[in-house]
């Protein structure tokens, strides 16, 4: 099919690769020139793995990009991958996705048959039906333009696999839409022998189902980090617990490793999102509540961990990950940053590394110094916090030798010395 893509961030432009891959012919439509020169030559503008060698691989041959919206008239199906930011309140800001929805039905207007339109964007159920659909079939005239709800469930650092191989795709909206969509996302589940569950649904259940994956995700974490926390005052390794837990088919092994948290740009404004949504209606969600509650503590826990070992004032302590999880150098919702923040509160001096996400830290936090090498970090450190569970982390032992004084507060669980003084955060 040929398909356009508005927004060539990490959905847009994960998803834009990967159907280039399935035999679709894709156009990123990207107000960046910047971006879009990138896309062309072949190179990414995102950190995610596998989405370069798919853009070397297909640029000019599957997949152009462009500022210029006029070129969605020459395709089939338009996906909006769209930010909502959140507002001040924790709703989120659908303004990137409506000034896209009047821009698609502008260049759509009074074209020769139907065009199908899709919000990929995570938006509050009724946005697509009362605001996106709306503007855009009145903007297009007399053009036909279907509209559905088509969210993505990719996570960042693995979002091509994700793609190739989906637990579901879920389709929103009237009948011409889920078939045009079905038809594109067929190879998908031809390649997978139809593994990949395909929910067809109205268009606010399709937009549901995102923020309640999401949701329900997040709080599985939050209710595991809630026990660690237990476990940890009763002396008792979370872990062997989660590995229990994990038996159980009604619960599964996966987002039960307890630790710092949760961050990233999904799940705290989706959670966020859901909760101002819910209050605009009067209704206390008490349980989403408490899922927040319990993830913004963790790291000043991580920090109390800290305080009962040393005393970091005007001491070199060393932050070891600054993505909000491996494989990404995103940066957004990292547990990182509210570690820093306690460390500076403390007077320590802060000394950092991350794998890839340096460059994206170092824009927000210029006030951090940043190394090349974990054990550039530990050299003459009084202590280290391991914040992000890279696996490079669990062979550094011989690292720790260049502290002053080996203490490791960890976050995340990864493979210590038996010699360093070490303390778990739920073990």
């Amino acid at each position: 099919m040929d398909v356009s893509i508005v927004g060539s961030g990490y959905v847009g432009t994960t998803v834009a690769a990967c159907l280039a891959d399935y035999g679709h012919e894709v156009v990123n439509v990207d107000v960046d020139e910047s971006v879009v020169e990138r896309i062309n030559a072949g190179e990414t503008p995102v950190g995610e793995p596998g989405v370069e060698d798919l853009l070397a691989e297909y640029a000019g041959a599957g997949i152009t990009a462009t500022t210029e919206y006029h070129r969605i008239r020459e395709t089939d199906v338009t996906l909006l991958a769209l930010p909502t930011p959140s507002n001040d309140d924790g709703s989120i800001d659908t303004s990137y996705v409506e000034a896209a929805a009047e821009a698609v039905g502008d260049v759509l207007a009074d074209t020769e048959g139907d065009h199908t339109l899709a919000v990929k964007s995570t938006v509050i159920p009724g946005t697509t039906d009362r605001r996106i659909a709306p503007t855009v079939r009145e903007r297009a005239g007399d053009t036909t333009v279907h509209v559905a709800a088509n969210p993505e469930f990719l996570r960042m650092g693995s979002a091509v696999e994700d793609f190739r191989h989906p637990d579901k795709i879920v389709i929103g909206g009237d009948r011409a839409a889920i078939e045009t969509l079905t038809t594109l996302y067929g190879p998908i589940r031809e390649a997978t022998s139809a593994s990949a569950h395909l929910v067809t649904t109205g268009l606010r259940e399709a937009e549901m189902i995102k923020y309640a994956n999401n949701a329900f995700l997040a709080s599985k974490v939050s209710l595991i980090n809630d026990i660690g926390n237990i476990c940890k005052e009763f002396g008792v390794d979370a872990y062997e617990i989660a590995d229990a837990l994990g038996l159980d088919h009604r619960i599964s092994e996966q987002f039960l490793r307890s630790g710092l948290g949760w961050g990233g740009s999904c799940f705290p404004k989706d959670t966020a999102a859901l909760i101002a949504a819910a209050r605009s209606r009067d209704y206390h969600p008490a349980v989403l509540e408490a899922a927040v509650d319990v993830n913004d503590r963790q790291p000043d826990r991580l920090l109390q961990r800290l305080d009962e070992h040393v005393d970091v004032t005007n001491e070199r302590v060393a932050v070891l990950g600054l993505s909000f999880k491996p494989g990404t150098d995103d940066t957004r919702g990292s547990r990182a940053v509210p570690v820093i923040d306690g460390l500076q509160a403390r007077g320590a001096d802060i000394v950092a590394y991350d794998p890839v996400a340096v460059k994206t830290m170092r824009s927000r936090r210029p006030d951090v110094t940043y190394t090349d090498s974990p054990g550039e970090a530990l050299d003459g450190a009084v202590a280290a916090l391991i914040v992000t569970d890279w696996d490079e982390f669990d062979c550094i032992g011989d690292d720790y030798e260049r502290m002053d004084q080996p203490v490791v507060i960890d976050g995340r669980r990864v493979d210590v010395p038996d010699w360093v003084t070490y303390d778990g955060l739920t073990w």
